[in-house]
């Protein structure tokens, strides 16, 4: 009523295998208390409620034993063994209680007499695993599907009739009617019944009818919904008239309610009469409403009100509706967070603490002389008989540690950078769980020193795996392998001894030494290479600083002249001082040639020197 846990069986993790379904025992299958032995008192809450409450369930595992679990005990009351090699698919009670069906991936299905422990039949159910069990209302039939359905007589334990069955495996059987519609013949039991099966990744329910004849092997109907069913309840048909009620709720974590009555061969699959979905209010900040899961429904006894179980399955709600099925949509808002917040304010916490005296002594693990005042911890909750007083406030983290006589200067560290044993240890657990994140924080330090520290801090077995981290990094670009290998130097230089000793040390060292020694062969080569393009770059560089010089202003600044004569001589100088020194002879010769020449020759020459800019930096 609370959707609270009530109890929870945890099987020690070393002995036991993953529980793989689940099945209540029929009220009446309690074992009579003279058994229990005189060792263990019964608490008084126990003796009012043994009465009216389910007691054993029957647990299947996963390595094929079952488990019989008593949860007014609080124990495991015995074990089936022996029955099954391979994973448990279902566990189906019978109605006479102590006999208990299962069926398994080894093809076979076993009946149990759970007051023995012993297996009291075992044939083989199927060519394939066996998935899902179904006893008959009357007892004496057993259903039994792998992806074809098959009806067993069980005093003979042979095959009564076949269905075609699903594609995938029938996760789900369960009987529709109890009496057969048609009363004007004699019932035998099972002819005339309706039964309901479901398959993983199907998203059609069928519904099958158990003829007289044989012949006849198809679903005579089909309900249709909007993803796989994950979990399905019926109300069972018992009048002629009255409609079978289904509650399927999908994998998509929708509830489809669908009312039919069972009247013979329907041709088109059947659609849900109501839709419901449970959604979050979308406020606080978070405007969009999310949806919340339904994980399971179930009908009341009156038939009409649904119990749904929503939200997540560590700690689903679980919560009574009345619904108007008169609409074909219903979408449910609720507050998951608040619910789950007053449930765990309301829990009663398990932990005892002591109350201790003022007087009394308590010696705290830990190093002697740093001894702590213990104080009764402080507490609002109402259920707890020490609270806080009115005026007292919490202590703050700062005066804990003062009480604990740590220096709280110490504890902080500079700049919050983590120090070289928090180095050591990231880097362990960056190695274990191969997590890149932690590896490049670590790895990618260049102080030397802290690499230093942490390699010397380094546990020994994370030295190989460390090395071959390292040989992967040595593969990648050269800025990463730079770094690496001021890793690899600290790594041999302090743990060379432990390498020494390690017999497989060639093998694990081998990609590195090949690593290296590639990279060494190239490096002749690439030194050839890097002088070249010195050379090359050098002389680029010099012939760019030339260009770049701005003119100089080249009038002379003196002329000196010797005679009249010798005029057109004078020009010829200062034209000659504009050219190199390779012209200057030139020039001399053509001195006596007329003034057309020299001016058709200035041209010239002019035109050499702007065209031959090597001439020019000789002479710079």
């Amino acid at each position: 009523a609370g959707s609270r846990l009530q109890h929870e069986y945890v099987p020690s993790a070393h002995l036991s295998a993953a529980c793989t379904c689940l099945a209540w025992a029929p009220a009446e299958a309690r074992q009579p208390p003279g058994k229990d032995g005189p060792q263990r008192k019964k608490r008084k809450s126990e003796v009012g409620e043994v009465d009216k409450q389910l007691d054993i369930l029957a647990i299947g595992t996963a390595v094929g034993s079952i488990l019989l679990y008593s949860t007014v005990k609080g124990e495991l009351q015995s074990k089936l063994d022996g029955g099954h090699d391979s994973r448990v698919n279902c566990v189906r009670w019978h109605q006479d209680s102590c006999c208990l069906y299962s069926c398994s991936d080894d093809k076979h299905i076993v009946e149990w007499n759970t007051q023995t422990c012993k297996v009291k039949c075992k044939w083989k159910g199927d060519n394939s695993s066996v998935t899902c069990l179904c006893i008959s209302p009357d007892g004496k039939m057993l259903l039994s599907a792998g992806r074809t359905i098959k009806l067993w007589d069980l005093e003979t334990k042979e095959v009564y009739r076949h269905f075609t069955g699903h594609a995938t495996s029938v996760s789900s059987l369960m009987f529709t009617t109890v009496k057969p519609m048609n009363e004007s013949k004699p019932f035998d039991g099972i002819t005339g019944l309706y039964f309901l099966s479901g398959a993983i990744h199907d998203r059609l329910l069928s519904v099958w009818y158990i003829r007289s004849d044989r012949k006849e092997k198809n679903a005579v109907m089909s309900f249709t919904v909007t993803d796989e069913p994950t979990f399905v309840d019926l109300t069972v048909s018992e009048v002629k008239e009255e409609p079978v009620k289904l509650a399927v709720v999908c994998r998509d974590g929708q509830l489809h309610l669908f009312e039919h009555i069972l009247n013979g061969y329907c041709k088109k699959p059947l659609t849900s009469n109501c839709t419901i979905q449970i959604a979050t209010p979308g406020n606080d900040g978070d405007s969009t409403p999310k949806p919340v899961p339904i994980l399971a429904a179930a009908f009341c006894t009156d038939k009409q009100s649904l119990l749904l179980v929503y939200g997540n399955t560590l700690q689903p709600i679980i919560e009574k509706v009345t619904l108007n099925t008169s609409e074909s949509h219903i979408c449910l808002v609720r507050d998951i967070q608040k619910v789950l917040s007053l449930k765990t304010d309301a829990a009663l916490t398990k932990v005892k603490t002591p109350v201790v005296n003022s007087d009394t002594k308590v010696l705290v693990p830990g190093i002697p002389g740093h001894s702590t005042a213990v104080k009764t911890p402080a507490s609002g909750k109402e259920k707890k008989k020490n609270k806080r007083k009115p005026g007292e406030t919490e202590e703050s983290i700062e005066e804990r540690l003062g009480a604990l006589d740590i220096d709280v200067s110490k504890v902080k560290t500079p700049g919050g950078l983590p120090q070289t044993d928090s180095f050591a240890v990231l880097l362990v657990q960056g190695l274990e769980s191969n997590d890149a994140e932690i590896l490049n924080k670590v790895l990618n330090t260049r102080k030397e020193n802290i690499v230093k520290n942490t390699v010397a801090r380094m546990p020994i077995h994370a030295v190989i795996p460390l090395l071959h981290e390292l040989t992967k990094r040595l593969q990648g670009n050269p800025y990463s392998a730079s770094v690496m290998v001021r890793w690899l130097k600290s790594v041999f230089t302090v743990h060379a001894s432990y390498l020494s000793t390690l017999p497989d040390l060639i093998p694990q060292l081998g990609m590195l030494y090949q690593l290296m020694e590639s990279r060494v062969k190239t490096l002749q080569k690439l030194c050839r290479l890097h002088g070249r393009l010195f050379i090359l770059v050098t002389q680029v560089a010099a012939s760019q600083t030339v260009q770049d010089v701005p003119e100089v202003n080249q009038t002379a600044k003196l002329v000196y002249e010797d005679d009249s004569s010798e005029e057109e001589g004078s020009d010829d100088e200062m034209i000659a001082d504009k050219d190199s020194d390779e012209n200057w002879d030139e020039d001399e010769e053509k001195e006596e040639q007329s003034d057309e020449q020299d001016m058709t020759v200035e041209k010239e020459v002019n035109g050499d020197s702007d065209l031959e800019p090597e001439n020019e930096s000789e002479e710079e």
